[in-house]
């Protein structure tokens, strides 16, 4: 039987295939991170995003930047372990080190979170469990480890399945009336770029809209499966390469665009990037020690990679477990692969009275969140609890013996009319901030 578990074991799992794949992906994945970490440093953001904001909104409570110059250090250490990633020194340690610290950083506030930057934090985990370092690796030159040529593919089709699932639940998600049927927002994003040369005028047509809409959807459900198909692997490439240089062209994504075309070559063959391999090896004179190593898929990585592979699928699919609209509501929104699906913007006025005294006062959002920060907060329920008791905190501080923090929330998604958001008369300070349903959050009917 074709997906019998003899099958999954003998051509999933443990099937010996040239380690190539492996290596390539470690060594492009590296550069990526090195240039994605410069590129942070040379705009600003690292004082813009962790040393400026004088609030964060942290996934954990009580994980906070460093102080003074501690962020500096933590982006210098990740482009040296993306750097040593890349050359495949000190590998296992510098890939749990960037694990580490890039989830750290992702951490430290909502504001900032962006699904490829989740993408990279996994992609980080898996190479920890990777031997990708067997071969073309300065571990292998310096004799710190033996060289590899044949590994299980297992370590290959798990990271597959990530960039797959990664495809998919995004397909998935687009198959909403929004997307197909309003070509919102797409309509939105592209009459902002009908000033673009020589294909600007297009976006002027709802049927433009429409039609990139519908082609975004298909793409995304069905371009694992055509990777996966030798007969079409070339012209999906192809089509991957097309797609994501027209998104870097048209929305400003930043990085996403090209660690997707380089991290989906993981799905070209083994022989293929055993030839890519090859050239590099002779463009560098590539010459190491010709004793070979094995490396098991033992049991204890096998549970890591099922409970993994478990997590993925489950975590995009928890929204379900919440009622009303999820693009509305964000419950179960983060973590399941929902990208660029929706325009939301919102406008918070917050204010904070002393239990038992009349009076309100009305905070200036300004003096406390930077423009981004109050931009997120103000369409996000859990950050609009994380701000009220930031100002909880404040307004104790300044004398206050038992601050009431409640707020008018007006938000608009997709080009609706702007609509109250959260129950205005709820005190935010007494609101659980976890995982169970916000039923503070009005319905929008």
């Amino acid at each position: 039987m074709p997906l019998s578990r003899t099958y999954i074991a003998d051509h999933l799992v443990n099937k010996k295939v040239t380690i190539a794949p492996l290596v390539t992906f470690r060594v492009l994945f590296g550069l990526l991170m090195l240039v994605s970490v410069i590129r942070f440093w040379v705009n600003g953001w690292i004082h813009a995003l962790y040393v400026a904001p004088k609030v964060y909104f942290p996934f954990i409570e009580g994980i906070q930047p460093l102080s003074g110059t501690g962020m500096y250090f933590v982006f210098a250490a990740l482009a040296l372990f993306a750097a040593f990633i890349a050359f495949g020194l000190c590998y296992r340690i510098s890939a749990i080190s960037f694990f580490l610290l890039f989830t750290y950083v992702e951490l430290i506030d909502k504001s900032n979170y962006l699904n490829h930057y989740y993408f990279v934090s996994l992609i980080g985990f898996l190479l920890i469990w990777l031997p990708a370092n067997g071969d073309f690796s300065l571990d292998v030159k310096l004799g710190l480890r033996k060289k590899l040529d044949l590994i299980p593919i297992g370590f290959i089709n798990i990271l597959k399945f990530q960039v797959g699932v990664l495809y998919l639940f995004a397909g998935i998600a687009k198959i909403n009336p929004d997307w197909l049927l309003r070509a919102q927002p797409m309509k939105m994003w592209l009459s902002a770029n009908a000033y673009k040369p020589v294909v600007g005028w297009l976006f002027r047509y709802k049927i433009t809209a429409f039609g990139l809409s519908w082609i975004g959807m298909i793409y995304d459900i069905t371009i694992p499966f055509f990777l996966s198909k030798r007969s079409t692997r070339f012209i999906a490439y192809a089509g991957v390469v097309l797609f994501h240089l027209m998104t870097w062209w048209l929305f400003p994504i930043g990085m996403f665009p090209f660690i997707m075309i380089a991290i989906t070559t993981i799905y070209f063959s083994p022989e293929t990037h055993d030839r890519w391999l090859t050239a590099l090896k002779h463009l560098f004179r590539w010459q190491s020690r010709s004793e070979n190593g094995q490396y098991l898929f033992n049991q204890p990585l096998k549970f890591i990679f099922a409970a993994f592979v478990v997590l993925q699928v489950i975590l995009p699919m928890r929204y379900l477990a919440y009622p009303g609209d999820l693009f509305w509501t964000e419950q179960g929104y983060r973590f399941s692969w929902r990208v660029m699906l929706m325009e939301k913007a919102g406008q918070a006025t917050f204010f904070v009275s002393d239990q038992g005294k009349e009076g309100e006062s009305v905070v200036a959002n300004y003096e406390h969140l930077t423009p981004q920060q109050e931009k997120m907060m103000a369409t996000q329920p859990d950050m609009i609890v994380q701000f009220a008791r930031k100002l909880e905190t404040i307004y104790l501080k300044n004398g206050m013996s038992d601050p009431v923090v409640r707020a008018e929330v007006y938000v608009t998604l997709n080009g609706r009319p702007s609509r109250l958001f959260i129950n205005p008369h709820t005190d935010l300070t007494e609101v659980k901030n976890d995982w169970s349903h916000k039923d503070w959050v009005l319905a929008n009917d």
